[in-house]
């Protein structure tokens, strides 16, 4: 082992506590020991958002190792996750009062964070990879957590695809092996250009494959049929988690093969990048149709997740600065708006059992903390300003417009616009129905139902931070910016 030590903690830190929170039987000492556990890797990896560091865990030949590494990207994944990571466990206190097994939930809640901060942090292909098959196996407990029959079928789905997708991404690994000069991420790509000479079709077929395979994780077309099926069965926490933050791990695997491997420069203009820009728009546009149709609260919210990653793929597949600026700010805010939403349908379903959307009329009146987050949540989604989702869009649109793929881009971001409208028909109906019921609801059987501080507080303060990054967006947009200009 060589290098700063330190890099190791905040990747076993969480895995270590889970197992022991697993076997913890008293409510508030558990409680206490995921809330402890999640804020010490919250200033973990805030110390690293100061440093820089490598750490070589173990050598398994001259080209193949375990390492780990802090850049821009590692940072900027890390604080996502985990801020959102502690804010949906402290919701989950509450929430899992009704839900069994509670100490379960926990041990693989808080192991979880241990596979995505590895991945995060990953120096390489190998550690990248084996990262993202643990964050498959601790997040499919999650989603069988009820143990209905539904449920145990979502999760083998969930299981069976995500294992696939893998397998596309370990089949490219092959090749990278043989065709990089190292497998370490390195900004710009590290092809060995005379090696792939005459061999270029045979590469960009491997790239092709490799995203769609790791796409599988973020909801792309044709790998996206789990999605809608496993988070809808699995507790209102992990759907948030697995909606907001585990389709981010396909995006991270995404974006090093990308620009770190491959290198933008050999994959622009090419089919590959031609037929992936289609398949996230196929993805955006359909998944909004889908949600637009869906009838279930979550699964409408898990058909919109299909849809707003790939706005994410489309913004890295333009392979341009500010394209890739979209994606990131695309990453930050959709994480942040659809944890609202799936931690909001989670508390509607906590305080009234109710799961169907044309049974929330009158909600807001019962529910207004929950159902205000919700709307800036919903607005965020569209692209309304002043909330986050219009910046990152706003960036998305100018990438494509600013690209050299002529009537392609102008395509991109007309399906762009449909797919805002179609969202703010399957979100803004349920908040209009929500707080305006009408004259003939009968508004003497409304009672107040908010749920206590441990629920409302994380929707709050996620709520105020997608407010005030869209009013002042200027650090966020700075600091991807800079990891745009080491890219490109």
């Amino acid at each position: 082992m060589s290098g700063n030590t330190l890099l190791l903690l905040p990747v076993i830190l969480p895995f270590i506590a889970g197992i022991i929170i697993g076997f913890m039987k008293n409510e508030k000492q558990r409680n206490r020991m995921v809330f402890v556990t999640l804020a010490v890797e919250l200033a973990l990896v805030a110390y690293f958002m100061m440093a820089e560091g490598t750490l070589t865990v173990w050598h398994m030949t001259n080209r193949l190792s375990i390492a780990y590494h802090i850049d821009g990207i590692a940072k900027f994944f890390a604080c996502v996750i985990t801020i959102i990571w502690f804010l949906a466990a402290i919701f989950s206190m509450e929430y899992m009062k009704h839900e069994h097994k509670p100490a379960r939930f926990f041990m693989y809640y808080v192991m979880s964070l241990s596979a995505l901060v590895s991945l995060c942090f990953s120096a390489n292909m190998m550690t990248m990879y084996l990262s993202y098959e643990f964050m498959t196996l601790l997040t499919f407990p999650l989603v069988i957590h009820t143990q209905e029959p539904q449920a145990v079928r979502a999760g083998m789905k969930y299981l069976g695809y995500s294992i696939f997708g893998a397998g596309l991404g370990l089949f490219g690994f092959f090749f990278l092996n043989t065709y990089c000069i190292t497998t370490t991420f390195e900004p710009g790509g590290t092809l060995n250009f005379a090696l792939v000479a005459g061999n270029e079709m045979l590469l960009l077929f491997v790239f092709f494959l490799m995203a769609v395979g790791f796409g599988c994780k973020a909801g792309m077309f044709p790998l996206h049929a789990w999605l809608p099926t496993a988070h809808p069965v699995a507790p209102s926490p992990a759907s948030a988690v697995l909606s907001g933050i585990i389709t981010k791990g396909g995006v991270i695997c995404i974006i090093r093969v990308t620009f770190y491997l491959f290198g933008a420069d050999f994959i622009r203009g090419s089919w590959a990048q031609t037929a992936l820009l289609s398949l996230t728009l196929i993805t955006i546009f359909m998944g909004s149709m889908l949600a637009y149709k869906e009838k279930i609260l979550k699964k409408r919210l898990a058909y919109s997740t299909v849809s707003q990653v790939s706005y994410v793929l489309f913004g890295l597949m333009l392979l341009t600065p500010v394209g890739f600026a979209g994606a990131l700010l695309q990453v930050a805010f959709h994480a942040m708006a659809k944890n609202i939403l799936f931690l909001s349908a989670g508390a509607i379903i906590y305080k009234k059992g109710t799961t169907l959307v044309n049974q929330l009329r009158g909600i807001g009146k019962e529910m207004p903390i929950v159902m205000w987050c919700f709307t800036i949540a919903s607005l965020s989604l569209v692209g309304i300003p002043p909330t986050g989702g219009f910046i990152s869009k706003w960036f998305l649109a100018q990438g494509a417009l600013s690209s050299s793929l002529g009537t392609f881009a102008v395509v991109g971001v007309a399906i762009l616009m449909v797919s805002a409208l179609l969202t703010a028909g399957y979100l803004l109906s349920i908040v209009t129905n929500g707080f305006f019921p009408g004259n003939d609801f009968n508004y003497e059987s409304l009672e107040k139902k908010e749920p206590n501080y441990l629920m409302t507080i994380p929707l709050v303060i996620l709520s105020v931070a997608v407010v005030l990054l869209g009013i002042f967006p200027a650090s966020l947009e700075t600091f991807i910016i800079s990891i745009s200009g080491v890219i490109f």
